[in-house]
């Protein structure tokens, strides 16, 4: 299954929701399409066919928090986070690392997570940078602003870039 950018009523981005979704958001009143492909992929039920948007915007306002909280450190955002590059080479990256190893007591928080490749994670296995003579290319940091997943997505649908932030 596909997806769908959702935007705000103020056409700020807000997530990615499934077709299914975004079809019955527009279908309950609560969304309507912005952009459709030419050739769409259409839901059909026994008396309905309904094409497939790529971009739906709320009708109502949703109002996001004034303050950001901090996202969630998953492995995928840290990926992302550091463009799937490896902190140790710079080469692609598939792996996460602590570079202070939690069997030393580092902690599993932004600052001290960064993507590895395999071979240089399992090189550093449960050491410091210090005792390799390592450094990091660069400084692990917690990712900022609300918008910061949107910079880095990878494979977006080519009507979602007037909606998207670029890259800074």
């Amino acid at each position: 299954m596909g997806r769908v950018l959702l935007l705000n009523a103020t056409f700020e981005p807000l997530q990615l929701v499934s077709e299914r979704r975004a079809v019955v958001l527009v279908l309950g009143g609560r969304a309507e399409p912005i952009a459709t492909e030419e050739e769409p992929l259409v839901f059909r039920s026994a008396s309905l066919a309904v094409p497939i948007p790529a971009i739906v915007r709320l009708r109502d306002m949703v109002k996001l928090p004034t303050k950001v909280r901090t996202p969630p450190l998953t492995r995928r955002a840290l990926l992302v986070r550091d463009s799937y590059r490896c902190a140790y080479c710079l080469e692609h990256a598939d792996t996460v690392d602590h570079v202070v190893p939690r069997s030393r007591g580092g902690e599993h928080s932004w600052t001290n997570v960064v993507a590895a490749c395999r071979r240089h994670n399992t090189l550093k296995g449960d050491r410091l940078l210090d005792e390799l003579g390592w450094r990091l290319h660069f400084e692990p940091r917690i990712p900022e602003g609300l918008w910061w997943r949107w910079r880095y997505l990878p494979d977006s649908h080519p009507l979602w870039d007037p909606y998207l932030p670029r890259a800074s």
